[in-house]
């Protein structure tokens, strides 16, 4: 996640902003964990609501959002299709314990990365 941006001479880290979206709490918490020991990740939100999800990204401009692909609701991929429809950018990973070609093709057609 380290991106190097040349300015002048000089070459600085990007700070990359993540926004995690689990129904689960505690994996939440756990990414939030993980991903905070990195230096140029910034957790710019964690949810667990498809709905309020849509509404943060939108606001909050992340540069990834890793998102569960179960959500209460509405599933992962229907939320993916809605931000990338309205914004190209963020970079969104999909979490899954599914291994099924179908679901990673139907996430990399809507716009996973």
């Amino acid at each position: 996640m380290l991106t190097v941006v040349a300015t002048g001479d000089q070459e600085k880290e990007a700070m990359k902003r993540v926004y995690l979206v689990d129904d689960s709490e505690l994996v939440r918490r756990r990414l939030v964990e993980m991903l905070s020991e990195l230096e140029d990740v910034e957790i710019v939100g964690p949810s667990g609501d498809p709905n309020e999800t849509e509404e943060a990204i939108r606001g909050l401009s992340p540069d990834v959002v890793v998102m569960d692909i179960r959500l209460p609701g509405r599933n992962g991929i229907e939320v993916l299709k809605d931000i990338k429809k309205d914004m190209p950018t963020p970079i969104v990973i999909m979490l899954t314990n599914y291994f099924y070609a179908q679901c990673q093709r139907e996430c990399t057609e809507a716009g996973a990365g």
